[in-house]
């Protein structure tokens, strides 16, 4: 839950509370998009300068290195190297910023993937299990 500390207008600061840790907002996210921070940072150094939350790509882990090669290597977390919260997307941004590789049905979005055109199907339960 949403814990709000400090008003100013519009804008405000606060906190909530995941599984993984207290996150402070407004939020500077660390975005790893395949499960790596571009520029030779480590989660250990993206620790040592406060950051709080790492964000990864649905459809770009989904490609590589796989849902079952995450797993295999003991979750998101283990293959990150980050203990903090995760936040994963859905996948819908591709479907925008890859629209010649999509079609949208009514059940979810069917890709061929730009890395080697294998179809891929991600659906709201497709999205949330990968």
């Amino acid at each position: 839950m949403l814990k709000i500390i400090k008003k100013s207008g519009f804008a405000r600061r606060g906190e909530f509370d995941t599984v993984d840790g207290t996150i402070q907002t407004p939020a500077f996210m660390n975005v790893a998009t395949q499960g790596v921070i571009k520029g030779a940072v480590s989660a250990y150094d993206l620790k040592d300068i406060g950051g709080q939350v790492q964000l990864c790509n649905t459809y770009h882990l989904h490609l590589r290195p796989g849902d079952k090669r995450i797993k295999e290597l003991g979750g998101l977390h283990k293959f990150t190297g980050w203990d903090g919260p995760i936040l994963t997307d859905s996948g819908g941004f591709q479907v925008f910023s890859l629209a010649s590789l999509r079609k949208i049905k009514e059940e979810g979005v069917y890709f061929s993937s730009h890395i080697d055109g294998r179809p891929i199907f991600m659906g709201p339960e497709e999205s949330m299990q990968i």
